[in-house]
């Protein structure tokens, strides 16, 4: 059984029936993730919080029996703001340094007018809604160190965009209904023609997405997240925007392309055991003359399952636990086949991951990740494997 078959297998014989069970009782959705970080929750009577995360690891992978050896790197140093500025108006800010200084991005800025609990406007720098991901990606949540596939390949996370819209959670009963949309600048021109040799989303993000929109076409963005307290999380979200410059100075230079991204993730919980899966799917318009090199249609997925090992006291820490998890991936960057031979196009990747975490208390993590991977080129030759070792903490302040 190949891991396509196993990820069907697992989603109809595991995620879908745990709707079934019982779940943690949990009345916030993904939706909610900015707003539930523990500087902010535990923010007492002051107006103003300043908070972060702090994450490093340790990294040893070869592929093909080849490697660079071990190496450590500070992958994150995320800096949180947050204040209430009056009655039902608050201000949320990340600033992130990754990879020590080498990238700084001002990855939220936004401000929230609440008319109502179900109406909230919201503009400035916001996490786009789609998927799970990409508004719930703070590392001291996971017990894996790397996120998902799907969430960096097939959806392009983190991805911030300049934007405004309206957010809200409706509540009845056990039920919690929330949903985001917005208007934002869109990705641009470099998901195709990019140094990656293949249609990559994440290249769309260029310096100028925070400052002006390269076409004058606004993208949208929008996602309906419903929770039931006893039962868990499905949420669906979907984007679509025109993605390259067709016109220069009033005159049309290429025809208007777009794209679209397609989501759906689900948490829950059998018993202890905690479930993350998501599956996205992409649709981009490509040029006739880049057809079957650059993928039109593209696709992704991952399940997650988590365990607690053990839940007590340990080495002095009165709310420690030891878990373990496993997750399967696999994205295709490249649906279809050649119309020359009829035979599939590669460029796909199959991934299997375990992982080993001790938490001393639910904000700060020590985790320990093996992974595999299986790389496909474009013309189906053997895959190459790639797999590593990973050790590293991650810790909110």
């Amino acid at each position: 059984m190949n891991l396509k078959h196993l990820f069907v297998a697992i989603l109809l014989t595991v995620v879908l029936p745990s709707y079934l069970l019982r779940a943690q009782d949990d009345s916030t959705t993904t939706l909610d993730a900015a707003y539930t970080r523990p500087f902010i929750t535990n923010i007492g009577s002051s107006s103003t919080a300043i908070g972060g995360y702090l994450e490093g690891n340790t990294n040893y992978f070869a592929e093909d029996g080849i490697s660079e050896g071990l190496s450590m790197e500070l992958r994150r140093f995320n800096v949180f703001l947050f204040s209430t500025i009056g009655q039902r108006i608050r201000f949320l800010a990340e600033l992130e340094f990754e990879h020590g200084t080498e990238e700084i991005a001002l990855e939220t800025a936004q401000l929230d007018l609440e008319i109502d609990p179900a109406l909230v406007l919201r503009g400035g720098i916001v996490l786009v809604p789609i998927g799970a991901n990409n508004v719930n990606h703070d590392s001291p949540r996971w017990e894996f160190i790397e996120r998902p596939l799907v969430a960096t390949e097939i959806i392009p996370s983190t991805l911030s965009e300049i934007g405004f819209g309206l957010n809200g959670n409706l509540a009845f009963d056990r039920w919690v209904l929330a949903y985001d949309a917005y208007l934002l600048n869109g990705l641009q021109n470099d998901v195709i023609l990019n140094s990656e040799g293949r249609t990559w989303l994440q290249a769309g993000k260029s310096e100028e997405l925070l400052a002006e929109d390269n076409n004058g076409e606004p993208a949208f963005s929008a996602k309906l997240a419903l929770r039931q307290r006893d039962y868990g999380e499905v949420g669906l979200s979907f984007y679509r925007g025109v993605y390259n410059s067709f016109e220069r100075e009033g005159e049309a230079i290429d025809d208007a392309r777009s794209l679209s991204i397609f989501a759906i993730d689900v948490a829950t919980e059998i018993e202890k055991a905690r479930i993350h899966a998501e599956f996205a799917f992409n649709a981009i318009d490509i040029p006739a003359n880049l057809d079957e090199l650059y993928g039109d249609a593209q696709w992704g997925g991952y399940v997650e399952v988590t365990y607690p090992i053990l839940e007590s006291p340990l080495f002095g820490f009165e709310n420690a636990s030891l878990l373990a998890g496993l997750r399967l991936e696999r994205i295709d960057y490249n649906v279809g086949s050649f119309a020359a031979t009829g035979r599939n196009r590669g460029d796909e990747i199959d991934a299997l991951a375990f992982s080993l975490s001790f938490r001393p208390s639910a904000d700060a993590v020590i985790r320990a990740n093996y992974s595999h991977h299986w790389i496909t080129d474009l013309l189906g030759n053997p895959s190459i494997k790639r797999a590593g070792f990973q050790f590293g903490f991650a810790s909110y302040f």
